[in-house]
């Protein structure tokens, strides 16, 4: 029994416990079962939580979009509900596009120019996000709480938002905004005359002026947002992303590179990680549809939709092009590279790395500072000329076809200076969204 005692006593307790409940989500499964029972206080809390977990679906989005007029909520708002099959709710939708308990009440104050009460508010969200819809595919609340009292009522109430979005931007910059925009009644998408204008006729016809856009409004509106802004930012700051809407959402970049997204597969030890691990342990080629599949898992990630993203590498071949078109992948900026080719073998076949401190050296551009680390210096068996010669042979078999297939790339010059180089991608960033005409296949 002594021996026993201390073979417990070494032991990790409980192992498998900690790594089960990990893997399951016990413990946010346990904290949401506890916050509904506190907020609810049912009389019969068995059976109130047997409810809750045949309705509930914990991975459903659950997402606020908030900022000042003419931010953009509306346009963020409705790609998040395209991209994740959520429920938009907003102002108009709750006023004009459901029948709640409580609809005419709040139209006929609307209509009479009187300012709707937070509580008034607070039960028409609660009664339409404890619908089947918002509770099976979640929901995305679009301008709403508007102050701190709507928040508290909507905590009050079981409401939590997963993540919060907030847009913002000078306000010089949304007043000019709100003057240019314009709204389609028929699919409430959000257009500018001067920097969203649709190409379609029939769209362009039927486009409206929203009410209550003068200036003087708009600076009204603004004046009153920025002194509720910190009181909503203080009780979701740890929930709260802050994006900056003072430029189109797809070019707000992150970087995201296909070879990393499949190591990160591999490394969490997901299903498609089990799939890709034996092509990369192996240093073959991973099939097209495994790196699409967790390409289009990375590119529907909040971040992405909500930021944009920059991919590096990735189609290689225009088969590859047609794939992402087809998962609606539709990048609205393409760059090529051009190096001469004895730039590239200069670069590539130069470098090499500490194997100590996993420093990158060049033997050019960057030499080691020390004998001692230039003793030890190793290259990737990758960077050998014969290797490089090898991928390049294939990148200009393809590159030709990618090329006809983005006719509205840009072509950049890489022999040159580094800022050189930025400096021309921004300026094409900057400038307006060239018109592009999506190829059918």
């Amino acid at each position: 029994m002594a021996e026993e005692a201390v073979a417990d006593e070494g032991r990790a307790w409980p192992p498998p416990a900690g790594a089960y409940a990990e893997e399951r989500g016990l413990f946010q499964l346990l904290q949401n079962m506890l916050e509904e029972l506190l907020i609810h206080k049912p009389d019969d809390p068995i059976e109130f939580m047997i409810n809750h977990l045949k309705q509930n679906n914990d991975d459903a989005p659950r997402v606020c979009v908030l900022g000042p007029p003419a931010s953009g909520k509306t346009t963020v708002a409705m790609w998040l509900c395209k991209h994740f099959n959520a429920i938009r709710v907003s102002q108009e939708t709750l006023l004009f596009k459901e029948a709640l308990t409580q609809t005419e009440e709040a139209k006929a104050l609307k209509e009479r120019n009187q300012k709707i009460p937070n509580a008034l508010w607070a039960n028409l969200i609660q009664e339409r996000l404890s619908n089947v819809d918002c509770i099976k595919q979640g929901w995305i609340l679009e301008g709403f709480p508007e102050n701190q009292e709507q928040a508290w009522m909507l905590q009050s109430s079981g409401i939590f938002p997963r993540h919060v979005v907030m847009l913002y931007a000078p306000d010089i910059v949304l007043i000019e905004r709100s003057g240019g925009k314009r709204l389609d009644p028929l699919t409430q998408e959000v257009f500018h005359t001067t920097f969203n204008w649709p190409s379609d006729p029939l769209v362009q016809q039927r486009l409206v002026k929203p009410e209550d856009l003068s200036e003087q409004e708009v600076s009204k509106k603004l004046l009153e947002y920025h002194r509720k802004f910190p009181e909503i930012f203080h009780i979701y700051q740890k929930v709260l992303k802050s994006i900056n809407a003072d430029q189109p959402s797809v070019d707000v970049l992150s970087q995201v590179c296909c070879g990393q997204l499949l190591k990160e597969a591999v490394a969490d030890n997901t299903k498609l990680g089990e799939l890709v691990k034996p092509y990369i342990d192996n240093g073959c080629p991973v099939p097209d549809n495994l790196v699409l599949k967790r390409l289009t898992e990375r590119l529907s990630a909040l971040d992405c939709l909500t930021n944009g993203w920059v991919l590096s590498g990735f189609p290689r071949d225009v088969e590859q092009a047609e794939q992402l078109q087809k998962a609606q992948i539709n990048p609205n900026r393409v760059f090529f590279f051009n190096l001469p080719y004895e730039s590239i073998m200069e670069r590539l076949s130069q470098r090499r790395i500490d194997p100590v401190t996993g420093e990158r050296y060049h033997t050019t551009f960057r030499p080691a500072p020390t004998p001692e680390i230039q003793a030890r210096l190793r290259q990737n068996p990758k960077d050998q000329e014969e290797n490089i010669e090898k991928h390049l042979e294939i990148y200009y078999r393809n590159v030709k076809a990618l090329e006809d297939f983005y006719q509205d790339a840009f072509y950049v010059n890489a022999d040159q200076d580094p800022y050189a180089v930025f400096e021309f991608i921004e300026s094409c960033i900057i400038k307006p969204l060239p018109c592009k005409k999506i190829r059918s296949l």
